[in-house]
């Protein structure tokens, strides 16, 4: 199996999807003891000054696992841009974890992972998955609609890796897709997506059956990536 050396990043939210920079090997996989939740508000990318977007961040429970990619860094700029949009702006500290691959061509291996605090200056905190869907649908940035970054989110953890649950996630998403129907938007342009049909699950979440995981999925067992590269325009509902 092949040893990593270099400097590599964990991502488990929009680097998923939307990198920013080019990296070198990708590999998706998981770290073990945190969750993923939207607990970081955000005024630069998905939200502004007073209507922050809600962002992921991870918070560290025992039992827990979070699935994402590892992007290897190639060069002191892909660094530079990482620290400037996660940390400058987003709020975020650095922490070192280990990541665990799919592949099995890989050890696992250390990943340094941006992380938000309750004593970032970003922090929001808990909230129930219906209040949190309700800011997201309501707050749009320079970076695009905050309803692009949870779907996006959800779609890619969806195709790459069908058999696992995430319960804090996909229970924002079917709360955000009452709101746009509740309200009559066109998710084609709050996703930023020409079909996005294409991002959203087939079958409903039975939100009452996801808090009793017995049929649901909860391992990972494929690999797939997708970071689209597309240049979206934010709008205001």
């Amino acid at each position: 199996m092949a040893e990593v050396t270099s400097l590599w990043v964990f991502g488990y939210g929009s680097l998923v999807w939307k990198p920013g920079f080019q990296p070198g090997q990708t590999a998706t996989g998981y770290v073990e003891g945190f969750a993923r939740r939207f607990w970081q508000g955000n005024e630069t990318h998905r939200g502004v000054p007073g209507s922050p977007g809600r962002v992921a961040t991870i918070v560290e429970e025992k039992e827990e696992i979070t699935h994402g990619v590892a992007l290897e860094l190639k060069g002191e700029e892909a660094l530079e841009y990482l620290n400037n949009r996660e940390m400058t702006l987003g709020g975020y500290i650095q922490k070192i974890t280990t990541f665990i691959p799919v592949d099995a061509k890989f050890k696992p291996f250390p990943v340094l992972v941006f992380v938000a605090t309750p004593q970032s200056k970003h922090w929001l905190g808990p909230a129930c998955p219906s209040s949190i869907a309700k800011q997201v649908v309501s707050s749009c940035g320079p970076s695009g609609h905050n309803v692009e970054y949870v779907i996006k989110l959800a779609h890619w953890l969806r195709k790459s890796f069908p058999d696992y649950w995430d319960d804090h996630l996909y229970s924002i998403e079917s709360h955000i897709l009452d709101q746009v129907k509740l309200q009559n938007l066109d998710l084609s342009i709050l996703a930023g997506a020409d079909k996005p049909e294409e991002l959203i699950p087939e079958q409903p979440v039975d939100l009452a059956a996801s808090s009793n995981h017995g049929n649901l999925p909860t391992r990972p067992t494929s690999y797939s990536s997708t970071c689209h590269q597309n240049c979206l325009k934010c709008v205001s509902v």
